[in-house]
């Protein structure tokens, strides 16, 4: 006699389609379908964890480049200013001060140009 699971099946079975809930068509339906997508689903959640990260990092660096051309100066060149004056904000604080707050993204500015010219 085989053994066909049962309970523990059903409770599993029951588990991957209450995940699937919103999926279209036989993917919220058919176990097998459904399963497919819930492990698909998990895949595309891992990876675009990383991919936000990305996102987040191109976003920053556009936004303190904007904030640096209204100062006359490139990205490139300000990091390196910010690199040689010993200035250790990373981009996340960097952007939301050129966004925020003119005047003290103004003096980082400056900060920059200086050791340049040193």
């Amino acid at each position: 006699m085989r053994v066909k699971g049962g309970f523990t099946t059903q409770r599993r079975h029951k588990k991957v389609l209450s995940m699937t809930k919103g999926q279209w068509g036989t993917r919220s339906k058919l176990f097998r379908r459904a399963n497919e997508a819930m492990m698909k689903s998990y895949w595309y959640a891992y990876r675009d964890r990383r991919v936000r990260r990305r996102e987040f990092r191109r976003l920053w660096i556009t936004r303190i480049n904007a904030g640096t051309r209204m100062h006359d100066m490139s990205y490139s060149r300000f990091m390196h200013g910010l690199k040689l004056a010993n200035v250790n904000l990373d981009r996340k604080a960097l952007a939301h001060l050129a966004v925020r707050d003119e005047v003290a993204f103004g003096a980082v500015v400056q900060l920059a140009k200086d050791a340049l010219a040193n």
